[in-house]
């Protein structure tokens, strides 16, 4: 009875450790998109082992009544789809900026807020140091003055590797 859970967990150990692919040391480009607007992050990306890795970028968004500056933090895990295609999920959170378009005249038109993210995607990684990735990532935005408290940012990433 033994041998029958033991052959097909060495046999699930073995495709999980045939299928790793190593991640990049460091990764930095650019993090292009949003949910109702523009917005462009500065994205930096460190491995933490195989598998795993820290996200952050640094941005600014435009959307049709506001004006923001951001910065995210998110932790990764990275797998592997096929060759040189992985997938990724993660999770994190960020704080930000935003200053709003179309207030009356002495109403405080900023404000700073935190905001929890999860992420998940689909990446790239060419055989030159060049890594393309699209992702899907909600925000849950903890704040007074926005009407919607949930952002579904959609992105294309553009990063160098070293």
């Amino acid at each position: 009875m033994k041998r029958f859970f033991l052959i097909p967990l060495l046999f699930f150990a073995f495709i999980a450790t045939s299928h790793a692919q190593r991640i990049s040391d460091n990764a930095i480009g650019l993090r292009l998109g949003d949910s109702d607007g523009f917005g462009t992050e500065i994205s930096y990306q460190r491995a933490l082992g195989e598998n795993n890795r820290l996200e952050f970028d640094l941005g600014w968004r435009s959307g049709s009544n506001y004006d923001a500056f951001r910065l995210t933090g998110l932790y990764q895990w990275v797998f592997n789809l096929d060759g040189n295609f992985n997938w990724y999920v993660g999770a994190g959170g960020g704080i930000a900026n935003v200053n709003f378009d179309n207030v009356p005249a002495g109403v405080d038109d900023s404000e700073t807020y935190i905001y929890a993210a999860g992420d998940i995607g689909i990446e790239y990684d060419f055989d030159i140091p060049l890594l393309l990735s699209l992702d899907f990532r909600p925000e849950f935005n903890f704040n007074d003055n926005i009407e919607d408290d949930i952002d579904f940012d959609i992105a294309l990433g553009i990063r160098y590797q070293f």
